[in-house]
């Protein structure tokens, strides 16, 4: 029994990785480029200022670390950071510019995450009928069918995430963003997540 493939496959639409990406679009940073745009949440005026190198610099840090802790753990401590309540922390040092400039962001970023996790949570229960994983399972199914071998162990991560754009984009070496509206589209979304199981099983 000890030899059977084991897979572990995680859902959410977590309030860290939702406030990174609020924090993204507030301050007009472009990477990563092939991410869009959060819906319902105001994009920078195009006269706007262009984000520094320094400050896209210190903000993919911060991502990487946001969507994938235990891969990009920091080189230093890393302190909480006013107004997010314990939900972002940034390197006590060589983040200045970052954490100055999402200081006044805090209160909309939050409020923003917090209603995108509550609508994910509400909508996912009504589309799957609290059958998230089946979703998961039947792909993995067709998977070992179509190689004609049971699939071998691996974890990925699903970050479910409102989207301006319908698309499933790796952020991380075992994390993928789907759109909201095609996690719920059964068939779509059938098609987008085999491509991604078949890479890691």
């Amino acid at each position: 029994m000890a030899d059977k493939p084991q897979w572990l496959i995680r859902e959410d639409a977590g309030v860290p990785v939702l406030i990174a990406l609020a924090l993204r679009q507030m301050l007009g940073i472009r990477v990563p480029d092939d991410l869009p745009a959060l819906r319902d949440l105001q994009v920078r005026a195009p006269d706007a200022v262009d984000a520094t190198p320094a400050l896209e610099a210190q903000w993919r840090e911060y991502w990487d670390m946001t969507v994938e802790p235990r891969a990009h753990p920091s080189d230093v401590p890393l302190e909480l950071i006013e107004g997010f309540d314990t939900l972002v922390a940034l390197p006590a040092t060589g983040a200045d510019e970052l954490r100055e400039a999402i200081a006044p962001l805090a209160p909309a970023a939050l409020l923003y995450a917090q209603k995108a996790r509550k609508r994910y949570f509400d909508t996912m229960k009504t589309a799957t009928g609290g059958g998230a994983y089946r979703a998961y399972a039947s792909a993995i199914a067709e998977f070992e069918r179509e190689v004609g071998r049971r699939a071998h162990s691996f974890e990925l991560n699903v970050q479910v995430l409102p989207f301006s754009q319908r698309g499933i984009w790796w952020i991380g070496a075992l994390t993928v963003a789907v759109t909201d509206g095609m996690r719920r589209d059964v068939v779509a979304f059938d098609s987008a997540i085999r491509p991604i199981i078949g890479e890691l099983a």
